[in-house]
């Protein structure tokens, strides 16, 4: 986990590179709709209306937790959001990666081919329209950024086993880059955040399932 060493672009925040073990889960191949999201809330809250397809944002860290609260007592089942181990895991390909390099995007070293970013449309898009990772997932390089469950700290140096991030802070994580981010920031190991409270047209989320 991490930015890997060969890279000379590497931002502090993805420094050091680290062992991380994960037990077994499962990931949304797309990211949450507004159709879903509006079956479970009632409403849609996103700006970019009008596209059933197209992945929920303006939902702030909280209202997805209440969102994930519903969704767990309607169904019995136990989603949650992933952590930043879990989903950089999912982003790179998994252990199908690991006798390779994985690529610096979610699925591909082209970004074009995986990822809706700087986007001059200026919006956000369906999801599932770009080529699919080797794990079967979609848009995890730009579209929207996608919550994660950890609080934003800095990396150890140690290897870890499931880790669920810092205790507390100030900030969660957001991973991926968007739809009108720059390529750097789609990149794999690209880390960002955000207040628990605050939501942006930018952001997202899918879900993880133990």
């Amino acid at each position: 986990m991490g930015c890997p060493r060969k890279h000379s672009d590497c931002d502090d925040d993805e420094k050091p590179t680290h062992q991380v073990t994960l037990s077994d889960f499962y990931m949304g191949k797309y990211e949450v709709t507004q159709k879903q999201w509006a079956e479970i809330m009632g409403s849609n809250p996103s700006y970019f209306k009008n596209c059933d397809n197209c992945p929920v944002e303006t939902v702030s860290w909280n209202d997805v937790q209440e969102f994930i609260k519903k969704l767990n007592q309607l169904t019995g089942k136990n989603y949650r959001l992933p952590t930043e181990a879990e989903w950089e895991y999912a982003a790179r390909g998994g252990a199908l990666a690991s006798s390779t390099p994985s690529p610096k995007y979610a699925g591909s070293n082209n970004i074009d081919d995986v990822a809706w970013y700087n986007n001059k449309l200026g919006k956000t898009h369906p999801v599932g329209e770009k080529i699919r990772t080797i794990l079967g997932l979609y848009d995890l390089s730009g579209n929207v950024m996608e919550w994660c469950n950890d609080w934003y700290g800095d990396y150890s140096r140690k290897s870890q086993i499931d880790p669920t991030g810092p205790p507390s802070g100030l900030y969660r994580v957001v991973r991926g880059g968007s739809w009108y981010s720059s390529a750097n920031s789609c990149e794999v190991c690209n880390r960002n955040y955000n207040s628990v409270a605050k939501f942006s047209d930018a952001i997202g989320f899918r879900l993880l399932l133990h």
